[in-house]
């Protein structure tokens, strides 16, 4: 902290008497000579010398006042800086979500962030092979945009407060030579795709869940025959035969690769809703109040069709 002497000095300076100064900054004149003196001894030099009936700063007080200006105005941006923090405005904010959540609301939500928040440094993670849950609860992470799960916490535990963000519908795979490819318009039941082989297809944490969920639905389980999480790999092993694939609206499918996507029709239609989580009680916090905000909005932005 800066000693409170030099802002009386600084006053003095300005106003040019002592009675000027205490009651400029609400105190008594012979306090005012007392600080000045004490602050005069600590230093070891003259900061006052008669004026006639007043004072005036000697040279080394005068070069004390510009040192003192100095700092003061540094203390005052440091105050500045604190108060983001206070704020909300900066420090550091976590988001965990699956790979399709930051390619739709979490990159454009921290995007924005960015450009709102510069001092605000957000940090994004996949973590595939963590419970985002767990990790909310752990601090590791602040904000988890995760799809809901059978397995999962229900939606009023007290842990957490869970929000919609976005509901994305599921397509089907398959390769250009199936039969699938040419209702690549009007679209096909989940029903129909029974007798299947199946690849099990991106985070097994909630896609398979919700694979398995839409096939009983339609009234069968299917034969999942491969598995891969990232969806350049699943596109591969479906143009390569290996069977068909359930595949969010959102996800990326390679050009290359002679696949085709094909949209389901009638009911009931599988659709993922993601749902952006944090822990009870920091709802209401700056910068994660801020960042939901984000989340909505980029969600809102986000036009998924079929939904």
């Amino acid at each position: 902290m800066i000693d409170p002497r030099l802002q009386t000095l600084r006053v003095l300076h300005e106003l040019g008497t002592v009675t000027a100064t205490a009651e400029a900054l609400h105190l008594t004149p012979s306090t005012v000579s007392q600080q000045l003196r004490q602050l005069s001894a600590r230093l070891g030099l003259g900061l006052l010398e008669p004026a006639g009936r007043n004072v005036r700063l000697t040279p080394a007080a005068l070069a004390l006042v510009e040192h003192a200006d100095a700092l003061f105005l540094r203390w005052e941006e440091a105050r500045a800086d604190l108060a983001e923090y206070a704020d909300g405005v900066a420090g550091r904010l976590r988001i965990t979500g699956v790979a399709t959540a930051i390619t739709a609301v979490i990159a454009p939500a921290a995007a924005r962030l960015r450009e709102e928040l510069p001092r605000l440094a957000v940090e994004i993670g996949e973590d595939p092979d963590e419970n985002r849950f767990e990790l909310l609860l752990s601090g590791r992470a602040d904000i988890a945009v995760v799809i809901p799960a059978p397995d999962g916490p229900p939606h009023d535990d007290a842990r957490f407060v869970q929000r919609p963000v976005l509901a994305e519908p599921q397509d089907l795979l398959v390769p250009a030579g199936h039969r699938f490819a040419r209702c690549a318009r009007q679209g096909v039941a989940l029903a129909e795709a029974g007798g299947e082989s199946w690849i099990r297809a991106g985070d097994p944490a909630d896609q398979h869940q919700l694979l398995l969920t839409a096939c009983a639905r339609a009234g069968f389980t299917p034969r999942v025959r491969h598995q891969a999480v990232d969806w350049y790999a699943v596109a591969a092993l479906v143009a390569h035969g290996f069977g068909i694939a359930l595949v969010p609206r959102l996800a990326p499918v390679p050009e290359r690769y002679p696949v085709v996507r094909v949209p389901l029709r009638g009911e009931p239609l599988p659709v993922r809703r993601f749902v952006a989580a944090v822990r009870r009680g920091t709802e209401e916090q700056p910068p994660i109040a801020r960042a939901m905000a984000a989340l909505c909005a980029a969600a809102g932005n986000r036009e998924v069709q079929g939904v």
